[in-house]
């Protein structure tokens, strides 16, 4: 189950990065990960550096995909944020924190997610 879930996530990850760039994002980077956690894209729209949590569900049978970035979720991920800008020497940009959820390959792109 493991493995099914981490090719469903992949493939997610691969359609919201197809997503992004047709809308003229530059892919910053994918699935960076440190001690805290992991962000999927991280990408640069204009001069604003955004950061993408991607949830890709097949059912709403467990609700929205969107539902499942809670504010848990959404601290570790502003964290792991923190740490790239200063790693990527960044800390001067604009930043968001968008979600891309995809429900049965349909996607929804939530700007300033939270």
């Amino acid at each position: 189950m493991k493995i099914f879930n981490k090719l469903k996530g992949d493939i997610g990850e691969e359609l919201a990065t197809r997503y992004l760039i047709k809308n003229h994002y530059k892919i910053l980077d994918r699935n960076f990960k440190n001690s805290i956690g992991e962000i999927d894209i991280i990408a640069k729209t204009k001069d604003i550096v955004v950061f993408v949590e991607v949830k890709y569900r097949s059912t709403n049978l467990f609700g929205e995909p969107k539902e499942a970035v809670n504010i848990f979720k959404q601290q570790k991920i502003q964290k792991v944020a923190m740490c790239y800008l200063k790693l990527k020497k960044l800390e001067d940009k604009n930043i968001r924190f968008d979600v891309i959820e995809i429900l049965d390959d349909k996607i929804n792109h939530i700007e300033n997610a939270f």
